[in-house]
């Protein structure tokens, strides 16, 4: 059978948690931290997809909207994945909608919860954030255990992609001039991609 190796690194907070008031792109995967690199030489020779989530940013759309995005960091060497390395940044309301989704596809699965949404969630306490961060990063864990959802085109864009949700709809139901596998394959800059709507399918929760 195949075997999954699944690892968890959080960092120091201090480093992790910075504020920026302007919307990050999607970066290229993040330098290695020592305990990444030891987790993965030492599962070197077997079948592995460990998964990061990390970097905290704060994003201001306007005085009264802000939200929280964080980097999924995946490392793999599992050919059910297009790409080896991978980053993509990920806000909350979109791991909603990925939960949704794997469990409208799946319907037999027990899948995994989300941290609740907390009503008194505080994008200025540290706890919070930081809580959130690490539910998110075992939600994907325990995700990624459940070999037939690894065969799930919206989580594999979810993940490797630099696709709005809108637009990984608008993919897996064959609405768009490119493929599933031609949206792993091209960078977010790349023609193949339309201009994206993200701001408007981002404007809900944190």
């Amino acid at each position: 059978g195949r075997t999954i190796g699944l690892f968890f690194v959080v960092g120091d907070l201090n480093q992790m948690l910075h504020f920026s008031s302007d919307a990050v792109s999607p970066s290229v995967f993040l330098s290695q931290t020592p305990e990444m690199d030891s987790t993965i030489d030492s599962h070197a020779k077997k079948e592995f997809v460990s998964v990061w989530v990390q970097d905290p940013q704060l994003h201001k759309e306007d005085f009264w909207h802000m939200y929280f995005d964080y980097d999924i960091c995946l490392h793999t060497n599992s050919m059910c994945f297009c790409k080896k390395r991978s980053s993509v940044r990920r806000r909350y309301s979109e791991f909603v909608w990925l939960r949704q989704r794997l469990r409208n596809n799946a319907l037999l699965i027990h899948l995994p919860k989300l941290p609740p949404a907390n009503p008194f969630f505080s994008l200025n306490n540290v706890y919070h954030v930081t809580q959130r961060m690490q539910g998110l990063q075992k939600f994907l864990e325990e995700v990624l255990q459940i070999p037939l959802l690894l065969s799930d085109s919206c989580l594999h864009l979810f993940l490797q992609s630099q696709l709005s949700i809108t637009s990984i709809d608008a993919c897996v139901q064959g609405r768009t001039r490119y493929t599933v596998a031609q949206a792993m394959q091209c960078g977010a800059s790349n023609p193949c991609f339309p201009i994206e709507e993200s701001k408007s399918c981002r404007n809900s929760d944190w």
